[in-house]
């Protein structure tokens, strides 16, 4: 039987709600956050956080309300955009991605007994991969099936390589500190819980 959700766990589902539109938007507020004119999405890597920290059921409940929350017409997707029509447009795998992401990088770590450095490296890259692949994917049927402006499926890898270089980079710096706030979290949780 599911545990019921407390006002501890709505409040970091609505944070890290909160943070994929911080992070989709980050270059409006800091426009130096490009390489080579790409901008600097923090979305991936707050998607792995919050599988991470939040767990499965958590982790994927936060990206589901992110992107129910942005097709309701709040402007939180990416260049603040909105509307059902980002979702069919060639960027929309890649919101999808996140629910998948965050629910399978949470299980990993929920799997894993031990809880030690390595889990978390691995349930990171799994995720990275999740993302790249549902998002990139969905990008090159978009274009061919329904947008119509066709691309090979490599072109559409290459257009994407830019992106993934700095989603790895992200992607170590979060399996980097997720335990130290895993751990320091659980602690906290586990005081709470048992005052």
């Amino acid at each position: 039987m599911k545990k019921k959700l407390t006002t501890y766990d709505l409040t970091l589902v609505a944070m890290f709600a909160a943070l994929m539109a911080i992070g989709a938007n980050i270059t409006s507020w800091a426009p130096f956050l490009q390489v080579a004119n790409v901008p600097l999405s923090m979305q991936p890597f707050f998607c792995i956080l919050a599988g991470l920290l939040l767990g499965s059921r958590l982790g994927a409940l936060s990206m589901t309300i992110y992107a129910l929350i942005g097709i309701a017409g709040a402007p939180v997707f990416a260049q603040f955009k909105a509307g059902i029509g980002i979702i069919f447009g060639s960027t929309g795998g890649f919101i999808l991605s996140y629910i998948i992401t965050a629910f399978i990088v949470g299980k990993i770590i929920e799997l894993n007994k031990t809880k030690g450095t390595g889990i978390f490296y691995t349930a990171s890259f799994v995720g990275i991969i999740v993302i790249y692949i549902i998002g990139t994917t969905y990008m090159w049927l978009a274009l061919n099936v329904w947008i119509n402006a066709p691309m090979s499926y490599l072109s559409a890898w290459g257009v994407m390589a830019w992106f993934l270089v700095k989603d790895v980079a992200f992607t170590i710096v979060g399996a980097i500190i997720a335990p130290k706030i895993y751990h320091t979290v659980t602690k906290i949780t586990h005081h709470r819980t048992a005052a």
